[in-house]
């Protein structure tokens, strides 16, 4: 098993602005940097002065650029997001211009995102690394030993008493649920769908945040605006809107920002909590 270490400027990819946005639950402090796992897959990443460093197995380096988006020129993003002159938007460009949107598997968004509803970012992955150990398979990487994302077929033999053994209360059954129709067809129509977003609202357990965090993280749709609290704290605060729910809130941002809604929403979701925890 041989490794191949490939650099990037860290100026549009830092490590810690990427997998602490809020887009992805499976990584953990690794020596310099993170290990990350997606699917059956492992790599370490870490961010060192102006450069990013990614290793892995030399078979999993195409699927990792992929997954890092690699090919996406970062810059264009960010000067359009610029040019609109937008104060808190510049600002929170230039605070986490480092962020990428990862290309994660479907499959592992979804049952991810369900699980993420009304829960913490800790309890999420903790749920997440319970039912992969039980359920996911044993995989030999470079950097040890890793369970991957339990599949669809798993989780159901696995059943809903285990997901609830994982913390994942009233969750177990929507991840119960979304298994079976994985493993009918769901991913192929998902994607196929003209209406993904409608799709993806006839799901037992995916209301509009989770809609939007599946359409943005894992079809790859740009354009899609998950808001949470820190989102409703920046449209009142600082956009001076005071919409009530969080579907207008959506539908203001991704009409404000057009085609990169998705950039944006990662670039003052990062802002907004990191200056909260600068006070705290």
């Amino acid at each position: 098993m041989g490794t191949v270490v490939k650099q990037y400027s860290s100026e549009y990819f830092d490590a810690k602005s990427t997998l602490e946005c809020g887009q992805v639950f499976r990584f953990s402090p690794y020596k310099k940097g993170y290990l990350v796992i997606s699917q059956n897959k492992a790599c370490y990443l870490y961010t060192e002065n102006e450069t990013t460093i990614l290793e892995c197995d030399v078979l999993d380096l195409e699927y990792f650029e992929k997954y890092f988006d690699i090919s996406t020129d970062y810059s264009l993003i960010v000067k359009s997001l610029l040019q609109k002159e937008v104060g808190i938007l510049t600002e929170s460009v230039n605070e986490g211009k480092g962020i990428r949107i990862l290309k994660q598997n479907l499959q592992e968004v979804i049952i991810s995102f369900i699980i993420s509803q009304n829960n913490n970012i800790t309890k999420i992955k903790n749920s997440i690394e319970y039912v992969s150990k039980k359920l996911g398979e044993v995989i030999e990487t470079p950097f040890g030993k890793i369970n991957a994302f339990p599949t669809a077929e798993s989780i159901i033999k696995g059943g809903v008493e285990l997901l609830k053994e994982a913390k994942l209360g009233y969750r177990a059954e929507y991840v119960y649920g979304v298994a079976q129709q994985i493993e009918n067809g769901l991913i192929e129509s998902l994607i196929n769908s003209k209406t993904q977003k409608e799709a993806l609202l006839n799901i037992k357990g995916v209301g509009e945040k989770v809609a939007n965090c599946i359409l943005l993280f894992g079809l790859q749709n740009f354009n899609s605006f998950p808001v949470d609290t820190w989102l409703i704290k920046v449209c009142k605060e600082d956009f001076k809107k005071d919409y009530k729910s969080a579907k207008s809130i959506t539908k203001y941002f991704e009409a404000e920002f057009k085609g990169l809604s998705g950039y944006a929403q990662q670039y003052l979701f990062y802002n907004k909590r990191s200056k909260s925890k600068k006070r705290s």
